[in-house]
């Protein structure tokens, strides 16, 4: 069966209260086409996973703006005052977490490990409600892994059987968060067959793969 998808497709992939995870650093590497598939639905109560909410015409955005979200965990909001306006407002719980450990909490939800420790935090408001365990004589945190019920990621290129190969910067969060989904959604720039890619290139194995949206614009 094959694994490429219209974007007509796309609503009818997401429902009310998943958690979605999204690559992407600033907008770079989020997959534009599917945030708007998202938008579209019409689908909310959504809980996100992302390392920063972008701007407010970019990246995740546009679903920021449209309240698409109950929830946010991200390293940074700074570059969205939407979404800074609605956690003060208490109209989004925004949870805060340091990017390296952010990384870490899904690297361990793909490797199925119970968590990670790390010092990031201790002595300060990060530690608050979580468990602190001693190694050697020092302290350290338990930081819980991140899984989600979808992934929607963007790759520069990939073959039918979803090998990916990404573009310089934009790699960034996607090849973690492919194995920290249920259902892993890519859009990709280039679709070629099967053989075209050098394995030495693939980043992200096919197998991780579920869906692939071909954009149709080169970089």
């Amino acid at each position: 069966m094959s694994k490429v998808i219209t974007t007509e497709e796309i609503p009818a992939l997401f429902k009310d209260n998943m958690t979605i995870m999204a690559g992407g650093f600033m907008g770079v590497g989020t997959p534009e086409r599917l945030v708007a598939g998202i938008l579209e639905s019409g689908v909310k109560d959504l809980t996100l996973i992302c390392n920063d909410t972008a701007f407010v015409e970019t990246g995740v955005g546009p679903l920021v703006v449209n309240k698409r979200f109950r929830k946010i965990i991200a390293s940074h909001i700074g570059t969205n005052p939407e979404t800074g306006r609605q956690m003060i407002a208490g109209e989004t719980e925004v949870e805060l977490v340091p990017q390296g450990t952010l990384a870490e909490r899904v690297r361990a939800g793909g490797a199925g490990l119970g968590g990670v420790l790390t010092p990031t935090g201790v002595g300060t408001v990060v530690e608050e409600g979580k468990q602190k365990l001693a190694v050697d004589g020092r302290e350290y945190l338990l930081e819980t892994p991140l899984r989600a019920d979808v992934a929607i990621l963007k790759a520069y290129k990939a073959d039918k059987a979803g090998n990916l190969v990404y573009h310089r910067s934009a790699r960034n969060f996607n090849p973690l968060m492919a194995l920290a989904a249920d259902l892993v959604i890519v859009q990709v720039e280039k679709l070629v067959e099967i053989g075209e890619i050098d394995p030495d290139e693939v980043v992200t194995p096919g197998i991780l793969v579920d869906k692939i949206l071909v954009s149709g614009r080169e970089l």
